[in-house]
C-alpha cells in the first residue's frame, strides 16, 4: 500500500505545472485589448510662403525744365498825365505793376523768372530806354542775351477814375476830364486795366496775350483815400506791394487787375516752347576737379547745365578762302555747371578727364 501511495505522488509530481492554469485561462472570457491611444501624426509641412518681390517703382521721367522768362516794366505812356495828377509827381507805375506780376509768377511756380538785378544790368548795358518797354523786337534781343525762352512786356491802358465827380475843393488835377483833388462824391470808383504779351525770343512773335481789369468802389472817399495827391509817396517811388497802397481804392483796383492778368499769363505757358540753346565755348582754366569756362549767363548758361568737353584733333579749311569750315573733335568727358556769372561758369567733372585750357565745351542738356 505504501508503494501504491508513493506511485500516485510521483504521478502528481510529473504533471505539467501550468495545466490547471491553462484550463482556467481557457474557460475565462478573453479580454479585449485596451484601445491604443491615438498616435499624434506629425503636422504636414506648411506650404512654402510665396514671397512677392515688390516691383521697383517705375522711374519717373525727369520733369521738363521751367520756361525762363523776364518781365519788363510796363509801359504807362497812355496814362502818364493822370498819374502825375494823382500822385503829385511822375510815379513809375509800370515798375510797380511789373513787380506785382513777378511776385505772382514766382509764387505760382509755372515759370522760372529771372532776377531783377540781372535784367536791370543787361538793360543798362544795352541802353534800353523806357520807349522800348513794349517793343517786342527790342524785348527779343534782350531775351537772347539773358538766355531766356520769352519776355513778358505790357502796357497800362487805364489807371484812375471812371466816374464823374463834383469837385468840392482841393487842387484840381485834370484826369480824364474830371477833377482828382479833394472831390466829395458819395460813390467813387477806381479802375485799372492792363495787358501783357508773351514774346518769343527767336522770332519776336507774340505767343499769347493776357488782360487784367480791376475795379474798386467806395463811398465818400477820394481816389487815394484822403486828397488828390498821396503825400506818402513822391520822387518817382511807390511800392505797390505794401498794405498801405493796397488798402486804398486805387490799390485794390491794381491788385485785382494784376491777379486777373497773372492767370492769363500762366494760361499761356503751353504756347511757349523751351528753347534748346546750343552754346560753344572754351575751357579757360582747370583747377583740380573744377573746370572754368568762358561762358556765362550772357551765353545762355545756367546752373545744372551739362556740357561735353572735346579736343580739336583736326581743322578742315575751305580750299578757296582758307576759312575753317569744320573741326574734328575727340570727346574727353562731360561737366556740370555749378556756378555761373555774366561771362564765366564753374563746372564739376561728371565723367572723363584730361581736360585742359583751350578745349571746346558744348551744351548737352539744359
Amino acid at each position: 500500500m505504501k508503494r501504491i501511495a508513493a506511485l500516485f505522488v510521483l504521478i502528481a509530481l510529473c504533471l505539467p505545472a501550468g495545466a490547471g492554469a491553462q484550463k482556467k485561462a481557457a474557460s475565462a472570457p478573453a479580454k479585449q485589448p485596451a484601445a491604443s491611444a491615438p498616435v499624434a501624426q506629425p503636422a504636414p509641412d506648411p506650404a512654402p510662403a510665396t514671397t512677392v518681390a515688390a516691383s521697383p517703382a517705375p522711374a519717373q521721367a525727369a520733369a521738363p525744365r521751367k520756361k525762363r522768362v523776364a518781365i519788363f516794366d510796363f509801359d504807362y505812356a497812355t496814362v502818364r498825365s493822370g498819374i502825375a495828377a494823382m500822385f503829385g509827381s511822375d510815379i513809375d507805375v509800370g515798375k510797380g505793376i511789373s513787380d506785382l506780376l513777378v511776385k505772382n509768377l514766382v509764387t505760382d511756380g509755372t515759370y522760372s523768372v529771372i532776377e531783377r538785378k540781372a535784367l536791370d544790368k543787361i538793360l543798362a548795358e544795352q541802353n534800353f530806354s523806357n520807349s522800348d518797354r513794349a517793343n517786342p523786337t527790342s524785348a527779343a534781343k534782350i531775351g537772347k542775351l539773358l538766355g531766356l525762352d520769352a519776355i513778358i512786356v505790357g502796357s497800362i491802358t487805364q489807371f484812375g477814375n471812371e466816374t464823374k465827380n463834383t469837385k468840392i475843393g482841393g487842387a484840381g488835377g485834370g484826369f480824364g476830364g474830371f477833377g482828382i483833388g479833394g472831390f466829395g462824391k458819395k460813390d467813387s470808383k477806381a479802375i485799372v486795366q492792363l495787358d501783357a504779351r508773351l514774346v518769343d525770343i527767336d522770332t519776336a512773335e507774340i505767343l499769347g496775350v493776357a488782360e487784367g481789369k480791376g475795379e474798386s468802389k467806395r463811398s465818400s472817399t477820394s481816389m487815394l483815400g484822403g486828397g488828390g495827391n498821396w503825400h506818402g509817396f513822391g520822387g518817382g517811388n511807390v511800392d505797390f506791394g505794401t498794405s498801405d497802397f493796397q488798402q486804398t481804392i486805387i490799390g485794390e483796383a491794381v491788385k485785382a487787375a494784376v491777379d486777373q492778368m497773372t492767370a492769363g499769363v500762366i494760361g499761356s505757358a503751353g504756347k511757349l516752347q523751351a528753347r534748346v540753346i546750343k552754346v560753344e565755348g572754351l575751357v579757360a582754366a582747370v583747377d583740380g576737379g573744377q573746370i572754368v569756362l568762358n561762358l556765362g549767363v550772357k551765353s545762355g548758361i545756367k546752373v545744372g547745365d551739362h556740357l561735353s568737353v572735346e579736343r580739336v584733333t583736326k581743322e578742315i579749311k575751305d580750299p578757296a578762302t582758307g576759312a575753317v569750315i569744320r573741326r574734328m573733335t575727340s570727346k574727353l568727358g562731360e561737366i556740370e555747371v555749378t556756378d555761373v556769372d555774366e561771362i564765366s561758369a564753374v563746372c564739376n567733372v561728371v565723367s572723363g578727364g584730361g581736360m585742359k585750357v583751350g578745349d571746346m565745351a558744348k551744351t548737352v542738356t539744359q
